[in-house]
Protein backbone atom coordinates (compact mmCIF):
# COMPACT_ATOMS: atom_id res chain seq x y z
CA UNK A 1 0.00 0.00 0.00
CA UNK A 2 1.81 3.12 -1.19
CA UNK A 3 -0.83 5.84 -2.32
CA UNK A 4 -0.76 7.79 0.72
CA UNK A 5 0.34 11.26 0.96
CA UNK A 6 2.27 11.32 4.14
CA UNK A 7 0.91 14.52 5.51
CA UNK A 8 1.73 13.84 8.92
CA UNK A 9 5.88 14.25 7.81
CA UNK A 10 5.15 17.61 6.85
CA UNK A 11 7.32 16.77 3.50
CA UNK A 12 6.88 17.77 0.23
CA UNK A 13 7.78 14.14 -0.79
CA UNK A 14 5.49 11.74 -1.07
CA UNK A 15 5.42 9.72 2.07
CA UNK A 16 6.38 6.06 0.26
CA UNK A 17 8.84 7.91 -1.76
CA UNK A 18 10.41 9.85 1.73
CA UNK A 19 14.17 8.92 1.85
CA UNK A 20 15.57 6.81 5.08
CA UNK A 21 18.72 6.60 5.18
CA UNK A 22 19.03 7.77 1.87
CA UNK A 23 16.90 5.52 0.40
CA UNK A 24 13.14 6.05 -0.06
CA UNK A 25 11.02 3.61 2.49
CA UNK A 26 9.19 1.62 -0.28
CA UNK A 27 12.55 0.61 -1.64
CA UNK A 28 13.16 -1.16 2.36
CA UNK A 29 9.58 -2.65 1.78
CA UNK A 30 10.26 -3.54 -1.86
CA UNK A 31 12.93 -5.03 -1.35
CA UNK A 32 11.92 -6.96 2.02
CA UNK A 33 8.78 -8.77 0.16
CA UNK A 34 11.24 -9.70 -2.30
CA UNK A 35 13.45 -10.94 -0.20
CA UNK A 36 10.41 -13.23 0.99
CA UNK A 37 8.87 -16.04 -0.44
CA UNK A 38 5.98 -13.78 -1.35
CA UNK A 39 4.91 -15.28 -5.21
CA UNK A 40 3.95 -11.70 -6.79
CA UNK A 41 4.07 -8.16 -5.34
CA UNK A 42 1.35 -5.66 -6.57
CA UNK A 43 2.11 -1.84 -6.05
CA UNK A 44 -1.28 -0.09 -4.90
CA UNK A 45 -0.73 3.22 -6.01
CA UNK A 46 -2.96 6.70 -6.09
CA UNK A 47 -3.39 10.06 -7.51
CA UNK A 48 -2.00 10.96 -4.66
CA UNK A 49 1.52 9.95 -4.90
CA UNK A 50 2.36 10.11 -8.65
CA UNK A 51 5.74 10.13 -8.23
CA UNK A 52 5.68 6.42 -6.64
CA UNK A 53 3.92 5.52 -9.06
CA UNK A 54 6.64 6.41 -11.28
CA UNK A 55 9.11 5.28 -9.15
CA UNK A 56 7.43 1.59 -9.32
CA UNK A 57 6.24 1.29 -12.94
CA UNK A 58 8.60 -1.42 -14.65
CA UNK A 59 9.75 -2.86 -11.43
CA UNK A 60 6.22 -4.42 -10.06
CA UNK A 61 3.26 -4.54 -10.87
CA UNK A 62 0.85 -2.29 -10.33
CA UNK A 63 -2.85 -1.68 -9.11
CA UNK A 64 -4.56 1.90 -9.47
CA UNK A 65 -6.82 3.56 -7.04
CA UNK A 66 -9.23 6.33 -6.43
CA UNK A 67 -7.06 7.80 -3.58
CA UNK A 68 -10.11 8.09 -1.30
CA UNK A 69 -8.27 6.93 1.35
CA UNK A 70 -6.73 3.46 3.03
CA UNK A 71 -9.45 1.35 3.11
CA UNK A 72 -11.12 2.13 0.04
CA UNK A 73 -7.91 1.88 -1.75
CA UNK A 74 -7.46 -1.37 0.01
CA UNK A 75 -11.15 -2.80 -1.30
CA UNK A 76 -10.21 -1.39 -4.74
CA UNK A 77 -6.51 -3.90 -4.43
CA UNK A 78 -8.61 -6.61 -2.90
CA UNK A 79 -10.99 -6.71 -6.15
CA UNK A 80 -8.26 -7.32 -8.35
CA UNK A 81 -6.55 -9.92 -6.63
CA UNK A 82 -6.80 -13.17 -5.12
CA UNK A 83 -6.96 -14.34 -1.73
CA UNK A 84 -5.30 -15.18 0.75
CA UNK A 85 -3.27 -12.09 0.24
CA UNK A 86 -0.30 -10.09 2.49
CA UNK A 87 -1.18 -6.34 2.89
CA UNK A 88 1.99 -3.75 3.81
CA UNK A 89 1.89 -0.27 4.41
CA UNK A 90 4.79 1.43 2.86
CA UNK A 91 6.13 3.09 5.95
CA UNK A 92 7.83 0.07 7.46
CA UNK A 93 11.81 0.74 6.41
CA UNK A 94 12.76 -2.22 8.88
CA UNK A 95 10.82 -4.72 7.47
CA UNK A 96 12.97 -7.78 6.05
CA UNK A 97 11.74 -11.14 3.97
CA UNK A 98 12.48 -13.08 7.58
CA UNK A 99 9.67 -10.72 9.01
CA UNK A 100 7.88 -10.86 6.41
CA UNK A 101 8.12 -15.23 6.29
CA UNK A 102 7.50 -15.52 10.35
CA UNK A 103 4.03 -13.40 9.30
CA UNK A 104 3.36 -15.64 6.56
CA UNK A 105 4.46 -19.15 8.64
CA UNK A 106 1.92 -17.60 11.85
CA UNK A 107 -1.10 -16.21 9.68
CA UNK A 108 -4.23 -18.59 10.54
CA UNK A 109 -7.13 -16.97 7.91
CA UNK A 110 -7.21 -13.11 7.92
CA UNK A 111 -4.65 -12.31 10.25
CA UNK A 112 -4.11 -8.52 11.77
CA UNK A 113 -0.38 -8.39 12.95
CA UNK A 114 0.01 -6.49 16.03
CA UNK A 115 2.73 -5.35 18.22
CA UNK A 116 2.42 -4.46 22.32
CA UNK A 117 2.06 -0.37 22.25
CA UNK A 118 5.17 -0.59 25.48
CA UNK A 119 7.43 -1.81 22.77
CA UNK A 120 6.41 1.17 20.83
CA UNK A 121 6.58 3.66 23.82
CA UNK A 122 9.92 1.94 24.54
CA UNK A 123 11.44 2.54 21.02
CA UNK A 124 10.10 6.07 21.10
CA UNK A 125 7.82 5.16 17.97
CA UNK A 126 5.15 6.86 17.70
CA UNK A 127 1.32 5.46 17.54
CA UNK A 128 -1.83 6.69 16.40
CA UNK A 129 -3.65 3.85 18.11
CA UNK A 130 -4.80 2.88 21.30
CA UNK A 131 -4.73 -0.32 23.45
CA UNK A 132 -2.44 -2.53 24.70
CA UNK A 133 -1.51 -4.37 21.47
CA UNK A 134 -1.58 -1.92 18.42
CA UNK A 135 -1.57 -2.63 14.61
CA UNK A 136 1.36 -2.85 12.58
CA UNK A 137 0.55 -2.10 8.99
CA UNK A 138 1.09 -5.81 8.10
CA UNK A 139 -2.15 -8.23 7.46
CA UNK A 140 -2.85 -11.15 5.66
CA UNK A 141 -6.24 -10.90 3.94
CA UNK A 142 -8.33 -14.08 3.64
CA UNK A 143 -11.79 -15.74 3.24
CA UNK A 144 -10.97 -17.75 6.84
CA UNK A 145 -11.87 -16.28 10.43
CA UNK A 146 -10.14 -13.39 11.68
CA UNK A 147 -6.90 -13.73 13.92
CA UNK A 148 -4.48 -11.57 15.41
CA UNK A 149 -0.51 -12.49 15.28
CA UNK A 150 1.11 -10.92 18.05
CA UNK A 151 4.77 -9.90 17.53
CA UNK A 152 7.20 -8.48 20.22
CA UNK A 153 9.65 -8.37 16.68
CA UNK A 154 11.32 -4.42 16.35
CA UNK A 155 11.13 -4.58 12.77
CA UNK A 156 7.06 -4.36 12.80
CA UNK A 157 6.91 -1.71 15.45
CA UNK A 158 8.34 1.39 13.91
CA UNK A 159 5.75 3.13 11.07
CA UNK A 160 7.34 6.28 9.71
CA UNK A 161 4.35 8.59 10.23
CA UNK A 162 6.24 11.74 11.96
CA UNK A 163 9.55 13.44 12.05
CA UNK A 164 10.44 11.89 15.40
CA UNK A 165 10.09 8.01 13.20
CA UNK A 166 12.78 9.07 10.90
CA UNK A 167 15.41 9.39 12.96
CA UNK A 168 14.27 6.59 15.10
CA UNK A 169 14.11 4.50 11.84
CA UNK A 170 17.57 5.79 10.68
CA UNK A 171 19.36 4.98 14.38
CA UNK A 172 17.72 1.26 13.77
CA UNK A 173 18.93 0.66 10.40
CA UNK A 174 22.37 1.87 10.93
CA UNK A 175 23.96 -1.19 11.55
CA UNK A 176 22.45 -3.58 9.18
CA UNK A 177 23.22 -0.35 6.23
CA UNK A 178 26.47 0.09 7.43
CA UNK A 179 27.29 -3.64 7.54
CA UNK A 180 26.35 -3.60 3.87
CA UNK A 181 29.11 -0.69 3.04
CA UNK A 182 33.01 -2.24 1.86
CA UNK A 183 34.47 -2.21 5.12
CA UNK A 184 31.21 -1.71 7.13
CA UNK A 185 31.22 -3.28 10.35
CA UNK A 186 29.40 -6.68 10.42
CA UNK A 187 28.01 -8.23 13.16
CA UNK A 188 30.96 -10.06 15.04
CA UNK A 189 33.57 -8.72 12.88
CA UNK A 190 35.86 -6.71 15.26
CA UNK A 191 37.72 -5.32 12.18
CA UNK A 192 40.75 -6.63 12.17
Amino acid sequence: MCGGRGTRLDSDVEKPRFEISRRPMVDYVRDALAESRVDATYAVVSPNAPETHAHLRGEMAVIETAGEGYVADLTTALDAVETPVLTVAADLPLLDGDVVNTVLDAAEGSTSVRVPAALKDALGASTDEEGEWVPTGVNVVADDEDSVFRSYDVRLAVNVNHRSDVALAERLLAPRTDASKPGGNVEGNDGS
